[in-house]
């Protein structure tokens, strides 16, 4: 089949970058969220996004204006009826997922495929509750969606070739390498990634090592770019949560217990950057460790 018109849901960090990185590749890109100013953020998000690639030689200036010209938005969920994929890029909440998609399904074509960004919910789960487990699979973007060279493709128990042979397409299209992964829980990137984060905590909750001790190693002793405990407060704690309870849950081994004080810091709102206290606290001119 072919795509051409694409709807994302969710306008967050994730569900902007998706955007822009769709139009930019010639697709129509149709953006909803329930909050007009979310709508607004993202799509100046984009602009700014663009025009940083722009400066940097990335991207032509015309094909800048083609892709902002390719997007638009809307808070009515049911204006993506008309697409031939959805990408659903909102809150790692199963329940939200799922009502988000037994609102849409009335209105789809018959042929639109629809796709879930989650990092960690079972495919197979959400797709059993629509109409088309068959042309439904998971679309995982990694986090900066322009930057990042990976999509993780999760197949569904009931996925059918022609979804997933579409979507493998659309990857290409953007320039992207798709990895195909088994729809288990956590899939391959965040199966290995969120335990080492996991630890890292673990590693500064037993007072192994402090906030910036931890980081350092881990970048000058391993060649991470970034230390787990900054990853953790960029990606989000509360997302760090989510996975690690769905590991945890899915797997039923204790080696997923989440630490409790990454529990206590998403209790308190302290989640990273997006709310300027995490690990580090990012409300001066420069990050200091918060322990």
């Amino acid at each position: 089949m072919t795509i051409e018109k694409i709807g994302v849901i969710g306008a967050g960090q994730m569900g902007n970058g998706i955007a822009h990185v769709m139009a930019l590749a010639g697709y129509e890109v149709l953006l909803t969220d329930i909050n007009q100013q979310a709508l607004d953020q993202a799509l100046e998000t984009i602009r700014r996004n663009l025009a940083r690639q722009v400066g940097r030689g990335l991207v032509p200036e015309a094909d800048m204006e083609d892709a902002l010209g390719r997007i638009g938005s809307t808070l009515k969920l049911t204006d993506l009826g008309a697409t031939d994929l959805v990408i659903e890029a909102a809150t790692e909440r199963e329940s939200v997922k799922q009502a988000i998609f037994e609102d849409l399904q009335p209105h789809l074509r018959p042929h639109t495929i629809l796709t879930s960004n989650t990092s960690s919910i079972s495919i197979t789960r959400l797709a059993s509750r629509t109409d088309r487990p068959e042309r439904f699979m998971g679309f995982h973007f990694m986090n900066p969606v322009p930057v990042m060279q990976l999509v993780e493709l999760i197949r569904g128990i009931a996925t059918d070739e022609e979804t997933y042979r579409a979507c493998l397409g659309v990857v290409e299209r953007l320039g992207k390498t798709a990895a195909s992964a088994e729809d288990f829980p956590g899939f391959i990137v965040n199966r290995i990634l969120m335990p080492m984060i996991n630890e890292a905590v673990y590693t500064l909750y037993e007072g192994v090592g402090n906030v910036k001790s931890i980081d350092q190693s881990m970048k000058l002793g391993a060649n991470h770019p970034m230390g787990p405990l900054e990853l953790a407060d960029f990606i989000g704690l509360d997302t760090c949560l989510a996975i690690m309870n769905v590991l945890h849950d899915g797997l039923a081994d204790t080696k997923y217990r989440p630490c409790p004080l990454l529990t206590k810091y998403v209790e308190a709102g302290w989640l990273g950057r997006k709310t300027g206290r995490g690990f580090y606290d990012y409300r001066g001119d420069e990050p200091v460790p918060t322990r």
